[in-house]
């Protein structure tokens, strides 16, 4: 259909028959991941920063100018977590006005969208923040389990000087493998081609939309999660499900702006402005319209860098009590810390910072092993005065923790996949330790897989051998304690929820244990996030000193050590 248009319109022009054409320049601004960046200013490492939402308003205030009303800004989700002025709003005042709705309002959105860390703030968060806005959030695959029907708004429509735009919104179907279902109760997330395949249909006919864009809290390179959800499906969509002129893409936090042709030859745009509003799609586009009917368009878009735009005045003004009100939070001494503490050892033993975790899962839980990993790439804590900035670098995500059920055996299992991403397969001593790779800007190395699925362990005595494959790298000694660890007795574990719900695979690739299968293993959960139990035990015991547990190390030794600082300088420069 669109190329018919396109011929006739083509057809009218040699005639000479454009005398009633008009053009319309529409501009389309995304952003996705925002992670409570809303100002220039980190609240976890109190300095200043890249990005923010007062960088993007400078930028739409000076295209305003130009467009009008013809611009469009749209959110693609993630944008309820991060930053504590996300966290503050979410969890400590609840009473005022979400502060990413007062934002977004006053930023004009025109529609926004669900992430998979929206939905981790639950039910109570997001749907105040939803009530709040005044603009659409929208989720077409997202279904109330009582009627199948969608719980969110499946689309918008808006039209702009005889143009009619067509939004379809949805995010990523892999929730389950991640979040709690007490934080989607009620819902669940159907697959985003066969929902884009039941909705295109219903658009065209019932909309007849000049521009259908997919706003898709999703990435680009498809893959197969939990053994059945289709994660980052975005590429696949475009080019399967004809009717897509535009798909704005994030999640992945992966920066992509070029076009594909769909299975009917037209082209579509997919953009991908990553993460904390450092970059930004910027889409330009232009329609001629005749009078009959057709429709000639031209599609263009870039990234644009938001660093070097000075924030807004005007928004840093509107929001200042807000800013306060986060900074005093964040500011609030916690206890004290007599050692600093560095996520950078934990990826060639054991380390302080990560069993400092471990002790507390292990104390809260009463459990005979706990699970954990780095969940920041390079994070520190000085020692000295701990507050509560200091905890969002501790402990990154709003996780629950769990207690479940698993074997011996199981346990290896996990131990086996997550060492197996985590160390590469040493043959001689001049190999890497671990599995690395260079970044996708030339600028040194990282990981091949994140680090926030090396979990290690703790209440146990074990030995990797990094010469060893898969199977054969993890011999468990005992447990710390001095009792024999036996592969068939049934332990309890801590974890965190993320992981207990299968992010990262270590329990169903490692341990074999179905995804259907998980819940049954989970004898208990916490109510609230663990950087909340991190809190309360810190303030309880006042001064602490965090101390490596010691309880495993990479072997042989004589092989390990020279990789590990050969590791580490490519990862870090030094160590």
């Amino acid at each position: 259909m669109k190329k018919l248009r396109l011929f006739f319109l083509g057809l009218a022009v040699l005639c000479g028959l454009s005398a009633g054409a008009r053009e319309v320049k529409l501009k389309l601004v995304e952003t996705s991941d925002i992670h409570g960046n809303f100002f220039p200013y980190n609240f976890i490492e109190q300095r200043e920063w890249g990005g923010s939402f007062a960088r993007v308003y400078s930028f739409i205030q000076q295209e305003r100018e130009e467009y009008g009303d013809n611009l469009l800004l749209i959110d693609n989700g993630d944008i309820l977590q991060g930053q504590p002025s996300a966290y503050y709003y979410n969890f400590m005042d609840t009473l005022s006005t979400h502060i990413t709705a007062a934002m977004m309002n006053y930023m004009g959105y025109v529609a926004g969208n669900m992430g998979n860390h929206d939905v981790e703030a639950g039910h109570a968060v997001y749907d105040r923040w939803i009530r709040q806005c005044d603009f659409p959030i929208l989720g077409a695959n997202i279904i109330r389990r009582s009627d199948g029907k969608p719980y969110l708004k499946p689309y918008e429509v808006i039209e702009r000087d005889g143009v009619k735009i067509v939004i379809l919104g949805m995010i990523t179907p892999a929730i389950p493998t991640w979040l709690p279902e007490t934080l989607w109760s009620g819902l669940y997330f159907a697959d985003m081609e066969e929902t884009a395949r039941k909705w295109m249909p219903i658009i065209q006919k019932e909309e007849q939309p000049d521009i259908v864009i997919g706003l898709f809290h999703a990435g680009r390179e498809a893959r197969t999660v939990g053994g059945k959800y289709r994660e980052d499906a975005c590429t696949e969509i475009a080019q399967r499900v004809p009717g897509f002129d535009i798909i704005m893409m994030g999640h992945d936090h992966r920066r992509f702006c070029g076009k594909v042709a769909n299975n009917e030859g037209d082209s579509v745009l997919l953009i991908n402005p990553a993460n904390n509003g450092r970059w930004i799609g910027d889409i330009e586009v232009t329609l001629t319209l005749d009078k009959e009917g057709g429709t000639n368009k031209s599609v263009n878009g870039r990234l644009t860098s938001t660093d070097n735009i000075a924030p807004s005045t005007a928004f840093m003004q509107a929001f200042e009590p807000q800013y306060r009100a986060v900074e005093n939070f964040v500011s609030e001494k916690v206890g004290t810390f007599t050692e600093s503490i560095y996520t950078q050892p934990a990826y060639f033993g054991p380390s302080a910072f990560i069993d400092f975790i471990h002790t507390l899962q292990l104390d809260i839980t009463g459990a005979d092993i706990s699970f954990a990993a780095p969940l920041s790439f390079d994070a520190e804590i000085q020692k000295g005065d701990i507050h509560i900035s200091d905890m969002f670098n501790l402990y990154k995500y709003e996780n629950l923790l769990y207690t479940m059920q698993l074997t011996g055996a199981e346990i290896k299992g996990v131990l086996e996949e997550s060492y197996a991403i985590w160390t590469n397969r040493m043959e001689s001593a001049n190999d890497h330790l671990l599995l690395l790779t260079q970044r996708r800007d030339g600028k040194g190395y990282t990981f091949v897989n994140p680090s926030f699925n090396f979990d290690s362990a703790a209440g146990i005595i074990y030995t990797v051998d990094v010469t060893q494959p898969k199977g054969k790298k993890i011999t468990i000694l005992k447990m710390a304690n001095g009792e024999p660890f036996d592969l068939n007795k049934t332990y309890k574990v801590a974890i965190n929820s993320y992981r207990g719900n299968g992010g990262g695979e270590l329990l169903t690739q490692g341990a074999g244990i179905p995804m259907d299968k998980l819940k049954e293993r989970i004898i208990h959960s916490t109510d609230k996030d663990l950087r909340y139990y991190l809190i309360q035990y810190i303030k309880k015991q006042g001064t602490l000193t965090p101390k490596s547990l010691n309880q495993w190390k990479m072997i042989p030794e004589d092989w390990v050590k020279p990789a590990a600082e050969r590791d580490a300088k490519l990862l870090f420069g030094n160590f």
